[in-house]
């Protein structure tokens, strides 16, 4: 194992069954410290990815190693040792709505930690300042708005403290100055804590703002492309160029496989046509 990087997914492939594969033999490393973007479009496999890493599925062949450590998804022991080493921003948060903001963020500590209340609080604290939101610690999630809930969410997912912190589509359902905000934390969060961060998202120029690295999937569990965000803005590659530039048609189709109009429209084809002519 390399000691630069944190995650290696070896040749790993996964599907819910055999005849349909989700991702097809990727090998990829995430490099410490770092904040890698994992893009592509809906159903391309970036969440699965994910998942993957923190051991809720196991691969089908393959293997993913945090910090050289095979991740065994039918351990229970040793990811719940691993995931206190991981945090994870849900898609919508995943808070607990009867709970207050400071309590969503206590839970992981109280579960996890072993700590006095004392310095629960203090911890709680210190984390949603970190996100701009000590001054909501006694509000219920219901009484903020839902930019503020994601940075909620985010103070909990850093709690621990982990080496490792991954975000599902982070910026899904924010307006454009809270998505600034959750672009801005992410990077400034990474760089004072030196964690690693994993980003999954479809939002180009957010990620591309904010990240060292990016992973472009496609549908069908392919790796498309892989480097720093200038390499993926200036290829050549035309799958690539449509993915960053939000073009409607390329080498990904605008229309789903579909037999002809004449067809499905009982309209003469070519040939019909032709035999008509005098």
């Amino acid at each position: 194992m390399s000691q630069d990087h944190l995650i290696e997914v070896d040749r790993v492939s996964f599907g819910y069954d055999s005849r349909r594969l989700i991702l097809k033999d990727i090998s990829l490393n995430f490099p410490r410290g770092k904040v890698t973007a994992i893009l592509g479009g809906s159903g391309c496999g970036k969440t699965t990815l994910m998942r993957l890493i923190g051991g809720s599925h196991a691969a089908t062949a393959g293997e993913v190693r945090f910090d050289g450590e095979r991740v065994n998804a039918s351990d229970r022991a040793q990811l719940f040792r691993l995931r206190r080493r991981m945090g994870m921003l849900f898609q919508f948060g995943a808070l607990f709505t009867d709970l207050s903001v400071f309590e969503n963020v206590a839970f992981p500590l109280r579960e996890h930690a072993g700590l006095p209340e004392a310095l629960v609080r203090d911890i709680v604290l210190m984390k949603l300042n970190a996100v701009g939101l000590r001054g909501a610690a006694h509000l219920r999630i219901s009484e903020i708005s839902g930019g503020m809930a994601r940075r909620v969410a985010l103070a909990r997912a850093i709690a621990l403290d982990p080496q490792l912190i991954m975000y599902d589509e982070p910026f899904a359902g924010l307006d454009l100055i809270s998505m600034g905000v959750a672009a801005k934390l992410i990077r400034t969060l990474n760089d004072v804590t030196g964690a690693t961060s994993l980003v999954v998202s479809h939002d180009v120029p957010e990620c591309m703002s904010i990240s060292d690295y990016v992973v472009l999937m496609a549908t069908g569990g392919r790796i498309v492309a892989h480097g720093t965000p200038a390499d993926l803005m200036g290829s050549s590659d035309a799958e690539v160029r449509q993915f960053v530039r939000g073009e409607p048609d390329g080498p990904v189709k605008f229309h789903y496989p579909a037999a002809s109009l004449a067809q499905d429209f009982g309209l003469p084809g070519p040939a019909a046509s032709e035999e008509r002519r005098p």
